[in-house]
């Protein structure tokens, strides 16, 4: 039988409740900052858990997008027929783009309004090539996993048992026409078409958040995923002189990992002693490094979630950061399905650098190390090309810090790239 996933042109994509009530008090969705995003704590009343006004926020973070077509064949016998299980395809015309901003310099924005319960968030962001502008209104926009209706494929669930992170609400909107998902490719990402006559389309982004007050109270992490498809019957030509039609579809995908929340003003960061902060990371990932071993050019988005230690010397001015995760599954499209770093795999990173509050809002640096441990103990060591550490003070007197990183491979011939969000509060 046919899973239908979406039978009207705009049709909005959500079930109920996330991690909780999204709404103003214990379970409060983020709020805070100016009109503008450059809200601080300093003087400023604390509103992140209780919201009672409008506000914008400015997010630090990174984002990535990619972009390609299915090649696709099938085997035909004499009269042009398909031949069942012997379908192949490929990713062609790739177009991968990524990029990480500071404190400064980011124009990703998220805000709430408490009267309405609207969130309008943008990852608007051209050196990335994201495009994500979408405004979550309707009651129905919430969703969560359990029950019929889940967050579209390729959302991390992160309160399950592998990354045990809670707190989590998740919103969702989108549409689609003349396309369900292809039963023969259960899990992936492949669609049939309901009218083989007239093409489909597929178009949905999910948002994701940690509630404030769950583990920080004036900053909190976010994410978010835009899948997009276009999809098309085309005649393949046999070679016998019949044709067979194939569906065809290409994809546009898009990934990004933030953290936002009450900026601390630069005068009341400490200049004197240290600070442990502990608190979640969370990673979007392309990971490719089989091009020149076994010619495989399919590449997937991971996401990887867990921990991040950050200690600051503020005498020094100069931090170090640990990040600690886990590896989700691939999102899979019918395509090879090879890939390197497997599900449940072990990821970590390490780096550090300097406090520069007048110059980057905050403290910069870069990784000197990144592995994986794929389960059964075999380590992938990168070879990084370029790294970027952003971060920022959060609430009173720099109680907790918030910041996004990238770390890019450096080898010939992969595509190797991670980049996401962390936060962290004094224990």
């Amino acid at each position: 039988m046919r899973l239908l996933i979406l039978l009207a042109t705009t049709t909005m994509l959500a079930a109920c409740g996330g991690a909780g009530p999204q709404s103003v008090g214990s379970s409060a969705p983020p709020t805070g900052g100016t009109g503008s995003g450059g809200g601080t704590s300093g003087g400023t009343a604390h509103t992140f858990v209780s919201p009672q006004d409008p506000k914008t926020y400015k997010a630090v973070g990174s984002s990535h997008s990619y972009a390609y077509s299915q090649a696709v064949s099938v085997q035909a016998d004499a009269t042009g027929a398909a031949i069942p299980g012997t379908r192949t395809a490929s990713q062609t015309g790739q177009l991968y783009q990524g990029d990480a901003t500071t404190v400064r310099d980011s124009n990703l924005t998220i805000a709430y309004n408490p009267r309405d319960a609207i969130f309008d968030v943008s990852f608007n962001n051209p050196t990335a090539g994201t495009t994500a502008t979408s405004r979550f209104q309707d009651p129905l926009h919430r969703t969560n996993f359990g029950g019929v209706v889940e967050p579209q494929r390729g959302t991390p669930n992160l309160g399950s048992a592998a990354w045990n992170i809670s707190g989590v609400n998740y919103l969702e909107s989108g549409t689609s026409d003349n396309v369900y998902y292809d039963p023969g490719l259960p899990g992936e990402f492949v669609f049939e078409l309901l009218d083989p006559e007239l093409p489909g389309s597929y178009n949905s982004t999910t948002f994701f958040y940690q509630t404030p007050g769950t583990e920080t109270q004036y900053v909190t992490f976010a994410g978010y995923l835009r899948n997009q498809a276009s999809v098309s019957r085309q005649d393949q030509a046999n070679g016998n002189g019949t044709t067979t039609g194939v569906t065809v579809q290409s994809n546009t995908f898009e990934r990004g990992a933030f953290a936002y929340g009450e900026l601390t003003a630069n005068d009341k960061v400490p200049t004197t002693g240290t600070g442990a902060f502990e608190g979640s990371m969370l990673a979007s990932m392309v990971f490719n490094d089989q091009p020149d071993t076994t010619g495989n050019f399919d590449t997937y988005f991971q996401w990887i979630a867990g921990t991040a230690t950050t200690n600051i010397d503020f005498g020094a001015n100069t931090f170090s950061l640990s990040l600690d995760g886990n590896v989700g599954a691939p999102l899979f499209d019918g395509t090879s399905g090879q890939h390197s770093v497997l599900e449940d795999a072990l990821f970590r990173a390490n780096g550090g650098g300097s406090i520069n509050l007048v110059n980057a809002g905050g403290f910069l640096g870069q990784f000197n190390e990144a592995w994986f441990v794929n389960p059964g103990g075999a380590r992938l060591d990168l070879v990084i090309a370029g790294s970027s550490i952003n971060g920022a003070f959060y609430g009173p007197n720099g109680t907790e810090i918030g910041g996004g990183y990238r770390i890019v491979g450096g080898t010939p011939d992969e595509r190797i790239d991670i980049l996401g969000t962390f936060v962290g509060k004094k224990p």
